[in-house]
């Protein structure tokens, strides 16, 4: 069978073959209560360990009681398009036209059809490296070739305006950002960010701008949307992290107005519509009872933070960056190994803690950086630490 040459381009997932050997350490007897073994404890993969509140669920059973699992409109339920609408104008005090909201079937979802409808062969788009891979792969899915710019600590992992500048050419086409990102929880500073979408509009590019993690921002001077500085900023964002649903797939853009048509047409052809029980759910996210929760749990996720930094420095495992967003600590590893990879897998081995080493997220020194992700309960990350304290010490 001969397969299409995009495929070539698009690299292997190496988070999820890190999880798959965890899961096999953990089937053994090591990690067996029952043999004296300690449990597998998995600090590698992104999902909050908060579900859906109460609201969110009662919403979905009575969508479900009630037969409403019909297919919505392409670009999602008008009610949940008009209540992110205020939820924009409560949270940030942006006025964001609903018309402008494209519902889709999580980020993914979005960040294909924000690619394939302005990305195509001969195409170069600049990121920052470190980066979230997937992010890059949705790039190389719409034929046009993602460009990775080294970001160190000084830069926050971030690109900033100057980068932008010196590297742009006759094949650029735009820039896509993560701001907070994944794997680094660092966010771009509300001016550099403007600095960044003047110095691409000037060159008759377009910014993107990946916020899925800004609802989980602890710093007031970085939790604020790319959509402040111009209509023609394209926001990708979703309801797995913020508010706890990632399984239901839910995710929105926000648009320039002259791009919703082409991307309902092409939602309308790839997708049908999200999942209609997801949408109604996700109506109940902007109940009182239910924001009150997720503020919550953001003041929860700052206090992991808050422990598990100090602590990887104790180790030796220091994060060069505090993270002010999403819960990641993107952790310099080199005084213990020369290869996060092979850190990673004899932790596992040993201390019976999964991570999740850096060779998915670039290839400026990601070979030295391990992400941990501190989105578990916090008993969850000292017992994390006390293990990884006995065998790194």
């Amino acid at each position: 069978m001969k397969l299409a040459r995009r495929l070539d381009r698009i690299e292997p997932f190496y988070v999820m073959e890190c999880a798959k050997a965890a899961a096999r350490i953990a089937a053994s007897p090591a990690c067996d209560p029952a043999r004296g073994g300690e449990p597998m404890i998995y600090l590698n993969i992104g999902e909050p360990d908060f579900t859906a509140p109460a609201p969110v669920l009662e919403a979905a059973q009575r969508c479900l009681a009630e037969g409403r699992t019909q297919y919505t409109p392409a670009t999602g339920l008008p009610a949940l398009r008009e209540a992110l609408s205020r939820w924009y104008a409560q949270r940030f005090a942006l006025d964001i036209d609903p018309q402008r909201i494209v519902i889709t079937a999580g980020a993914s979802a979005a960040l294909q059809l924000a690619c394939l409808a302005l990305f195509e062969s001969g195409d170069e788009v600049l990121m920052p490296d470190p980066s979230y891979p997937c992010n890059r792969h949705f790039v190389a899915a719409a034929d046009a070739t993602p460009v990775l710019l080294p970001c160190g600590p000084v830069q926050r992992y971030q690109l900033d305006a100057a980068g932008v500048e010196r590297a742009w050419n006759a094949r650029t086409r735009g820039v896509l950002l993560a701001s907070p990102s994944n794997p680094t929880g660092t966010s771009i500073a509300a001016d550099e960010m403007q600095r960044i979408a003047q110095a691409v509009r000037a060159r008759g590019g377009v910014t993107l701008v990946d916020e899925i993690y800004l609802g989980l921002s602890y710093d007031a001077a970085y939790g604020r949307s790319a959509l402040a500085h111009g209509d023609d900023v394209v926001s990708i964002n979703s309801f797995s992290k913020y508010f706890s649903m990632t399984g239901w797939r839910l995710g929105w853009l926000v648009l320039p107005p002259a791009l919703v048509a082409p991307v309902e047409k092409l939602a309308q052809n790839l997708f049908i519509c999200p999942s209609s029980v997801a949408q109604h759910a996700a109506l109940a996210c902007f109940e009182p009872a239910s924001i009150a929760e997720y503020e919550r749990r953001r003041a929860a996720f700052r206090a992991r933070r808050d422990y598990i930094v100090p602590a990887l420095a104790s180790l030796g495992l220091p994060v060069p960056v505090l993270p002010d967003g999403a819960f990641y600590a993107w952790a310099d590893c080199s005084t213990h190994a020369g290869s996060s990879w092979d850190l990673a897998f004899a932790l596992m081995d040993s201390a019976h803690v999964a991570l999740t080493p850096g060779r998915d997220f670039g290839r400026h020194g990601t070979e030295h950086h391990l992400r941990l992700s501190f989105a578990s309960s916090l008993p969850q990350l000292e017992q994390a630490v006390a293990r990884l304290r006995r065998v790194l010490a």
